[in-house]
């Protein structure tokens, strides 16, 4: 972790009312994958902020993308000797974002001011995350079977939306739509009712229950799944934009868990990270999982993009409501605890 600068401003051209920047930025979100970060600078966008990535020997920085100089990216520069070096004319910045050296005057003297934005950073279950509002008061989504020797680490691709990261939450949480989004995946139209479940608040967000005969297989291996087996979804959300959904198969203690981390570009542009661990079928290929996995976000995607207003909205009577839609509800009003608009636009 590096020093860290508190901000002053506003990113350029926000798309969030201010009042929904303030109270999403002091949490942590995954902007990269640690292995896609070697030996030269990475970007990317968080909250309408445009983010540099790079690693030295001391761990990983993360600052605003931009040289005090003159304004170039720094993401277009390199890394030297552990100091990111600006493109245009060679600045030099450490890893706390202090300017060291300035090569056409380097007997000059640098002021202390000549230092980049920096955000703290984690490494965590393959993703890199970082906190503009500093992180110090919220702990990254728990993962635990990530790092333990019996499961299995997976790392599909991100998915890109343009959509707001709500409403795709939303839909990850949903357990209505199996039988029509996902009908081609894994999802019954003969098998359509939602059992009663249970929505429990919790320190984080909120934790569901869910238990019904909607097998989790993909339709290929549908006859692995014991006739009328009950399979157990538990959901736990870690506010704003993150869940873990544990499935229990039908194997003695067979585990799927998978985190999805939706990490918001800007109000209405989301790229959603999906660990995944496992404790079964551990000598089988991975292909086929990441094809089912690639194959339910993408059916997932066409509705989510679809979705109007785009807004995610926190007021209830915005939208009309079911039984089903517990989870659902519980969400949105979690979102309204940290402070967000009844509007709110992600």
């Amino acid at each position: 972790m590096v020093a860290t600068t508190v901000r002053r401003a506003y990113p350029r051209g926000c798309t969030f009312p201010e009042s929904d920047w303030d109270a999403l930025a002091p949490f942590w979100y995954p902007i990269a994958f640690s292995h896609e970060l070697k030996d030269q600078p990475i970007t990317a966008t968080l909250l309408d902020q445009r983010l540099v990535i790079w690693r030295t020997s001391s761990g990983v920085s993360v600052a605003n993308d931009i040289c005090l100089h003159r304004g170039i990216p720094l993401s277009m520069g390199h890394v030297s000797d552990d100091y990111l070096v600006c493109k245009y004319h060679g600045f030099h910045y450490s890893e706390s974002g202090q300017c060291v050296l300035v090569p056409a005057e380097p007997t000059a003297t640098i002021p202390a001011k000549l230092c980049l934005t920096t955000y703290p950073v984690k490494e965590a279950y393959g993703l890199i995350w970082t906190s503009l509002g500093g992180g110090a008061n919220h702990d990254l989504p728990e993962f635990s079977e990530w790092n333990d020797p019996d499961y299995q680490q997976i790392l599909p691709d991100p998915v890109n939306l343009d959509a707001a990261a709500g409403r795709q939450m939303e839909g990850f949480l949903d357990v209505a739509h199996f039988a029509w989004v996902h009908t081609d995946s894994f999802g019954d139209r003969s098998n359509p009712i939602v059992p009663r479940y249970d929505v429990i608040k919790t320190p984080t967000g909120l934790r569901a229950e869910y238990l019904s005969t909607v097998s989790n297989f993909p339709k290929a291996m549908q006859d692995r799944a014991p006739a009328d087996f009950q399979w157990l979804r538990v959901f736990e959300v870690f506010l704003p934009f993150t869940a873990k959904l544990t499935v229990h198969f039908p194997g003695e203690g067979e585990r799927l868990c998978i985190l999805n981390a939706a990490s918001p570009i800007s109000a209405r542009k989301t790229r959603v990270f999906c660990p995944i661990s496992r404790n079964f079928d551990k000598d089988m290929p991975l292909e086929p999982v990441y094809e089912f996995n690639y194959q339910v976000f993408a059916e997932d995607k066409e509705v989510v993009e679809a979705q109007y207003p785009e807004d995610l909205p926190l007021e209830l009577r915005a939208e009309s409501h079911i039984r089903a839609d517990q989870t659902s509800i519980g969400y949105r009003k979690g979102l309204s605890a940290l402070g967000l608009g009844a509007t709110y636009t992600a």
